[in-house]
């Protein structure tokens, strides 16, 4: 007979107990002290589980929690853990992916890392500069200074960077065909009026 434990993340101790009792032979079945064993066994094995998945999640960084700190060293990057933890991964990726020759896709891929949304990156080589503009975000992004001392890094010293960022327009506003008494009804402050998104 060949032993076959399921064990997984929604496989509660009772149903674990369950499946180890259905292997044994049916004699055991009403011994207490049987199923005191299986059910401590049940209870172990099931925090192992979740142990090891915890431990695997770590090993990415879309899903690592405590792990982040390892791979902030990983990356020579400071660790914060007042910052949220999407703000760190972010910071995470966009290490990992400013590897390499500088070009106009790679600062796109970095910028996106943090952003979340979509970048356009337009060069200016008359003026020595380039210009990186958020299409997705409205307004300004919450990890800019982030974004900023990655791209620092990454670009070319006699380049200079310039952020462009999208509000809402006057021209939107307009072809949504909004009358001013929507306004009235949804008030809003003028800063979450400029980055509303229709």
């Amino acid at each position: 007979m060949k032993l076959e434990l399921k064990v997984g993340r929604d496989s509660g101790r009772d149903d674990l107990g369950r499946q180890m009792r259905s292997y044994l032979p049916y004699f055991y079945a009403g011994s207490p002290i049987m199923n005191n064993v299986l059910d401590c066994e049940a209870e172990e094995i099931g925090k192992l589980q979740a142990s090891i998945d915890d431990t695997l999640a770590q090993m990415f960084v879309d899903t690592a929690t405590w792990g982040l700190k390892l791979w902030e060293q990983l990356c020579d990057l400071p660790t914060d853990g007042a910052k949220p933890l999407d703000q760190r991964r972010s910071v995470i990726k966009s290490k990992l992916r400013g590897v390499g020759t500088v070009t106009v896709e790679l600062i796109q891929n970095v910028a996106e890392a943090y952003d979340g949304g979509k970048v356009e990156v337009s060069e200016q080589p008359e003026q020595y500069q380039f210009t990186i503009t958020f299409v997705d975000t409205r307004g300004i992004p919450a990890n800019l200074d982030d974004l900023k001392a990655a791209i620092e890094e990454i670009k070319p010293a006699h380049l200079a960077v310039r952020y462009e960022f999208t509000y809402l327009t006057w021209d939107e506003l307009d072809a949504a065909d909004i009358v001013w008494n929507h306004f009235d009804e949804h008030p809003m402050t003028w800063k979450q009026f400029e980055i509303w998104k229709l």
